[in-house]
């Protein structure tokens, strides 16, 4: 029961960032300004957008809730991660394989934080 609660606020919290979040190709960053080969892959493809979208809120959400040494290392990894979206260009099957996989480990830095949480 304590597991569906807190699967539940996490979810609910998950709402507003989620509602926020812009429409169709809107990139977590501003597309009219995109000019890097990775970024105009980005913009130009709503399924990366969409991508790019959950990857950032998943980042934000997951910047709260780890501990403050968790954090940093959060941190390097994505600014890695960065760097190899960079590196993928305008690749977008590159770019498609890259997003799936920061998904799947921010998704369970966030499953494992809700399944042992300090609640």
């Amino acid at each position: 029961m304590k597991r569906y609660a807190v699967t539940t606020l996490l979810v609910a919290g998950l709402g507003p960032l989620v509602a926020a979040a812009p429409a169709a190709r809107a990139a977590s960053f501003t597309c009219a300004v995109a000019m890097k080969p990775d970024e105009t892959a980005i913009c130009g493809s709503m399924a990366l957008s969409d991508l790019d979208v959950r990857m950032a809120t998943l980042y934000g959400v997951a910047t709260k809730l780890v501990a403050m040494g968790e954090r940093g290392v959060l941190q390097d990894d994505q600014r890695r991660f960065l760097g190899e979206r960079a590196a993928c260009g305008a690749d977008t099957a590159c770019l498609t394989t890259l997003y799936q996989a920061r998904i799947a480990v921010l998704d369970g830095v966030i499953g494992r934080i809700a399944a042992n949480g300090p609640y």
